[in-house]
């Protein structure tokens, strides 16, 4: 697991209980955010250490920090027959590399209400430190599932009575006009050409986010939140 770098990703991490080894605070740090952190450490039982900044620097080697960073234990690996068991919605992520917009879209699926995201093994962004600071706290609060094949992992969801439902600018049908189902998996494709053919070919639907300006497509993860967050709106107690 990464470390935790920042203070509204520490601060949540803590609240949700995820369990950290130490936290690092900056020496002669001040303010009602920093101390809210180290009182929410102590109450917890988490050791805090109060280091130089460069010292801090050093441990995210480049990556903000504001002065806080927490060391995660050993975090609970998650099958995806675990989630799959008792979840409504699920995201699978076809390759996304870029490591900001892999923590934007766990952030915005916990936000929309999903159980889990799905990733590849290779040939994708890992679970950073920069995942983990663009998602702000939500790697603690929403399983991020690993898979080493994305295409038997969607044959496994529709045997288990899911639907797929792959964002393509190919899209047969807009995403406004889609009876998005209740499970359903939403599947988004890498920055730059999309979903792969293979996994085209496994979707039950392709849907498309109509465009009205001259650009063909939007960023995962804003076509991410606009997906989810309709998925929700017909799914309200989901």
């Amino acid at each position: 697991m990464p470390l935790i770098a920042g203070i509204h990703p520490v601060r949540e991490a803590i609240r949700a209980g995820q369990p950290l080894d130490r936290v690092h605070i900056v020496k002669a740090a001040a303010g009602p955010r920093l101390q809210e952190i180290i009182d929410l450490c102590r109450s917890s039982r988490i050791p805090v250490r109060f280091d130089s900044r460069d010292a801090l620097d050093r441990l995210v080697k480049g990556l903000p920090h504001q002065g806080v960073v927490a060391f995660p234990s050993t975090q609970k690996t998650h099958s995806l027959e675990d989630v799959a068991k008792s979840a409504r919605l699920l995201v699978i992520l076809d390759g996304v590399e870029d490591p900001h917009n892999l923590g934007a879209i766990v952030r915005t699926a916990h936000a929309a209400g999903a159980s889990a995201v799905i990733i590849p093994e290779r040939r994708a962004a890992g679970l950073t430190e920069t995942v983990a600071k663009a998602a702000a706290g939500a790697l603690a609060l929403l399983p991020v599932v690993k898979v080493t094949n994305v295409n038997r992992a969607l044959e496994s969801l529709k045997q288990s009575g899911f639907w797929i439902y792959g964002i393509d600018e190919r899209g047969t049908q807009s995403y406004y006009d889609t009876e998005f189902t209740n499970p359903a998996v939403i599947v988004l494709g890498a920055e730059g050409h999309g979903l792969h053919e293979h996994t085209r070919r496994h979707c039950d639907f392709l849907v498309r986010i109509p465009m009205a300006g001259q650009i063909a497509s939007l960023n995962v993860s804003v076509a991410a939140g606009i997906v989810l967050f309709d998925w929700r709106r017909r799914h309200p107690a989901s």
